[in-house]
């Protein structure tokens, strides 16, 4: 449960980007399929970022729980998933 908050609370400043990656490729019509593969591309590159930089410094209290990078940014996509799915589906609907 401890590991499940940390990683949740990684993901809290993602949140915001994620939702507006949503609202702007869902209003050039881009299909659901299509953004979460960039979605996936993106999760790839902030993986590459926080390996490449500083970010380290920021994966250290998840490392200290036992959480493996591809463990933590596998269930980061997941999570997204879970929210930007139903998310879309209901965008959908309007635009």
């Amino acid at each position: 449960m401890q590991q499940l908050s940390s990683i949740l609370m990684f993901y809290r400043p993602l949140v915001l980007w994620s939702f507006l990656i949503n609202i702007i490729l869902s209003f050039f019509k881009v299909e659901i399929i299509t953004i979460l593969i960039t979605k996936l591309f993106l999760i790839g590159f902030l993986w590459y970022i926080t390996n490449e930089t500083n970010g380290k410094q920021k994966l250290l209290f998840c490392k200290n729980l036992g959480i493996s990078t591809l463990k933590l940014f596998s269930l980061l996509y997941l999570i997204d998933l879970l929210l930007s799915i139903p998310f879309l589906i209901i965008l959908r609907e309007f635009v």
